[in-house]
């Protein structure tokens, strides 16, 4: 599956997505741990027709980036691997060597799909989700399974670095 960078055409697909996906309303505004993100800005990598987006932040002083959205419109496809797989990929060439995200209590899918591919759960938030409510009241109040959103899960995925050139064998002649 090919998978590119956003280009000034993706804007207004985006800003739907946000907006269906992420109660944006209009605003590309994410809350994310107590804070405010402008989706709209940041880099994201699309899949495929638009068959997925992965929107992302890159903090260099830290060697870190996070995953702010990711959204596979045709689940169970291989598009939200795929995705991940090409932002570690960028975001190893910058120099990063941890991958954060966040999730809530009731996305047990998104719990999964991380897992499943090597993230570990490294902090639990209770009441977040309550407190970034107050934010934005647009966040619902009973997600997945019908299961009440209060807090937040985030995971780290550790970014080993590859060599840029091949390990050098010498050998001794031997006689």
């Amino acid at each position: 599956m090919q998978i590119r960078e956003k280009q000034p055409a993706d804007e207004a697909w985006i800003s739907s997505v946000l907006d269906e996906s992420w109660a944006a309303n209009g605003t590309g505004i994410i809350i994310v741990h107590g804070e405010s993100f402008d989706a709209r800005t940041l880099p994201a990598l699309i899949a495929g027709e638009r068959e997925g987006l992965a929107i992302y932040k890159v903090t260099p002083d830290t060697f870190s980036a996070e995953l702010i959205t990711l959204d596979a419109f045709k689940p169970h496809q291989g598009i939200g691997g795929a995705l991940i797989d090409a932002l570690v990929a960028r975001i190893r060439q910058l120099g990063v060597s941890l991958l954060r995200v966040t999730t809530t209590n009731d996305n047990l899918d998104a719990l999964r799909f991380y897992q499943r591919r090597g993230f570990r759960i490294v902090a639990v938030r209770p009441g977040a989700v309550d407190e970034s409510r107050r934010i934005k009241p647009t966040i619902p109040a009973v997600g997945e399974n019908g299961i009440p959103i209060r807090d937040e899960i985030e995971l780290e995925l550790r970014i080993e670095r590859r060599s840029q050139e091949p390990e050098s064998r010498s050998q001794e002649a031997v006689g």
